[in-house]
């Protein structure tokens, strides 16, 4: 393996100290994969102590910042590269599921590894040398794209809850497939699966949605339970036929929503959109006098669904609400017969800033109907309306108008109700015909809606 400078000047500053030094977790997998290592975590059998003492007399001096000292970790700064650097260690007993009762360092590099997840992340490389240290087969496993845990996968599990959704994210970020017993251990595991915090799980199901087919693991998590567990709206998608031209129930066209959604590189809540879309089609379906199952107003049950989703995993609160705000846009209809005053309308209530997400959306949602590539022109006579409507008047918000507060308040308008009622009645003159936005014509039409008001 070719190991960066770096690695080999800091394995240097432990030989001084008689001391051993490996690189270990994902940078090794990635390596043996071809991948250019990401992240750097070195394990070692100095203790947290000797390695603060190690950087801080070093030449140039590294930063130690204790970040898991309890558990024999320090994150170290040196020479523009951060880096995690953990003394071997065992740990025993998880009652909690989540984190180990107690952690007691290790004598070697074996033991160390004999207490990780899978045997793809318990190879390390002696530094300086690069020689692999692969206890478990871990090599081997990489090769041939198999996800296994270290001895016993029922084991493995019950010391942390977050082990098999990790699992089976691996296989979505990899392409990799999990080998039988790992899989068969994970219904078994659900029980202490629960007990994982929320942020943990939604860092994983993020990293899931940002894989290249993030539906391989959403498909095992429905398979083992763990979708049931976590995401239960979207497991109760199954068997949700739908009408027209869907070939799919509404999970595997979410889905394939998602698929899609990151095949083409869509932001992040693009693909959580597309994934939640449709969620709101369980509790509202319904069927019509003709045998037909309908699904009125999903989008909006979808919303309300999705916010109390995300809440409950903890997202940020903006992107909570910009995921909400594409599903609530996602089922607008246009045609030709749309009016510019209609498209401006329809920006307003987007957003300009939303308006590509909104396409995006709308692209994946149509490809998942069928399977089917959407045509080239897809949406181009609405996307074209838009920028013509955009490149006419750029009056699409209160603050765009051509008079404010503070003009009417000078014009003998109080402030308070009647001056919003008004301001929204000014705005929606400019949306109807934009050359109306000029301050004479405003105050004019301002002025005679006061006096209709205050006389009601």
């Amino acid at each position: 393996m070719t190991l960066h400078p770096i690695l080999k000047e800091i394995a240097s500053l432990f030989k001084t100290k008689n001391r051993q030094v490996y690189l270990v977790g994902g940078a090794v997998r990635d390596m043996f994969r071809g991948k250019k290592a990401q992240d750097w975590d070195l394990a070692t059998d100095a203790s947290p102590e000797e390695v603060t003492a190690l950087f801080r007399d070093s030449r140039p001096r590294g930063k130690v910042i204790p970040t898991g000292i309890k558990h024999g970790t320090v994150t170290v700064h040196y020479r523009d590269h951060s880096m995690e650097i953990t003394t071997f260690r065992t740990e025993a007993d998880y009652t909690d599921g989540r984190r180990p009762d107690a952690v007691h360092f290790a004598a070697n590099i074996e033991d160390d590894l004999s207490r990780r997840d899978f045997t793809m992340n318990a190879i390390a490389l002696r530094l300086p040398n690069g020689e692999a240290v692969d206890p478990f087969g871990g090599a081997a496993d990489i090769k041939a794209g198999i996800i296994r845990c270290v001895g016993n996968a029922a084991e493995r599990f019950a010391e942390d809850g977050l082990r098999p959704l990790r699992a089976l994210r691996f296989a979505a970020q990899l392409g990799f497939e999990p080998e039988q017993a790992t899989l068969d251990a994970i219904p078994g595991a659900l029980d202490i699966c629960a007990k994982v915090s929320a942020e943990r799980v939604r860092d994983e199901i993020d990293k899931i949605i940002s894989s290249p087919l993030p539906s391989k693991a959403l498909l095992l998590m429905e398979k083992t339970g763990l979708l049931k567990l976590f995401l239960p709206e979207l497991a109760a998608c199954r068997g949700i036929d739908q009408k027209g031209f869907h070939c799919f129930d509404v999970l595997d066209h979410s889905l394939l929503a998602c698929d899609y959604a990151a095949r083409e590189h869509y932001p992040h809540e693009v693909r959580l959109a597309a994934l939640l879309h449709d969620i709101g089609k369980n509790p509202t379906r319904a069927m019509d006098e003709s045998g037909i199952w309908t699904f009125y107003q999903h989008e909006a049950e979808s919303e309300r669904m999705t916010h109390a989703i995300l809440n409950r995993l903890r997202y940020p609160n903006a992107l909570i609400d910009t995921v909400c705000h594409l599903i609530r846009e996602h089922m607008f209809h246009f045609t030709e017969e749309w009016g510019d005053a209609a498209v401006r309308r329809f920006i307003v209530r987007v957003g300009e800033p939303h308006l590509e997400n909104l396409y995006q959306l709308r692209r994946a949602d149509a490809y998942a109907t069928a399977k089917k590539e959407p045509s080239p022109g897809f949406l181009l006579p609405l996307t074209q309306r838009v920028e013509q409507a955009l490149a006419q008047s750029r009056a699409l918000s209160l603050k765009d108008l051509a008079v404010s507060g503070k003009d009417l308040i000078e014009a003998g308008i109080k402030p308070g109700k009647v001056m919003g009622i008004i301001l929204n009645e000014l705005f929606e003159t400019v949306l109807d015909d934009p050359a109306e936005n000029t301050r004479e014509r405003l105050l004019f039409i301002a002025a005679r809606l006061n006096q209709q008001l205050t006389v009601q």
